[in-house]
C-alpha cells in the first residue's frame, strides 16, 4: 500500500488531463472552457497543446479520447493530452507552473504564437496571388488613343 502512495504523481494515469475545449475561446464555460475567454485561443487542437507543453519542458502523452461535452466526434476534435507536472511529493516540477490553471493559461497564451498559426495569419487569401485577378493583357478600358 505504501508503494502506491509513493507513486502518486509519477503514475501516468494520475497526470493532469487537458482537452482542447479547455482553452478554446469559441466554447462557453458550460461547453468546457476552463480559462477566461480573453486568455483562450481559437480552435486549438491536441498537437498544438502538445507542442507548447513539450517546448516548456513538460513530459506529455497523447491519448485518443473525445471530451464528453463535445457534440461531434470528428477526428479533428479527438485528442487528450496528459501532462506530468507534479513530483511524487506533490510539489510542482516547474515552479513557474504551480497549478492546473497556470498551465492552461500558458497554453492559451502560447498557441497563437506557434509558427503554424503565425504563418496562416500572414498568408494572403488566394494562395499568394493578387486577389484582384489583375495580370494579363486583355482590353484596356477607359484609355483614349
Amino acid at each position: 500500500m505504501d508503494v502506491k502512495k509513493n507513486k502518486k504523481y509519477s503514475d501516468k494515469e494520475r497526470w493532469m488531463c487537458i482537452y482542447p475545449a479547455y482553452v478554446n475561446s469559441k466554447k462557453t464555460i458550460a461547453e468546457g472552457r476552463k480559462i477566461p475567454k480573453t486568455n483562450a485561443c481559437e480552435d486549438p487542437n491536441y498537437q498544438e497543446i502538445r507542442d507548447v507543453l513539450a517546448a516548456a519542458g513538460f513530459t506529455v502523452g497523447v491519448e485518443n479520447k473525445v471530451y464528453s461535452r463535445e457534440k461531434s466526434h470528428e477526428p479533428t476534435i479527438r485528442g487528450r493530452i496528459r501532462v506530468h507536472f507534479k513530483n511524487d511529493d506533490g510539489t510542482p516540477l516547474n515552479p513557474k507552473f504551480p497549478n492546473r490553471d497556470s498551465i492552461l493559461l500558458y497554453c492559451g497564451e502560447m498557441i497563437p504564437k506557434l509558427k503554424t498559426r503565425v504563418d496562416k495569419a500572414n498568408k494572403p487569401h488566394g494562395s499568394g496571388e493578387n486577389p484582384g485577378g489583375g495580370g494579363g493583357g486583355g482590353k484596356k478600358k477607359g484609355k483614349k488613343r
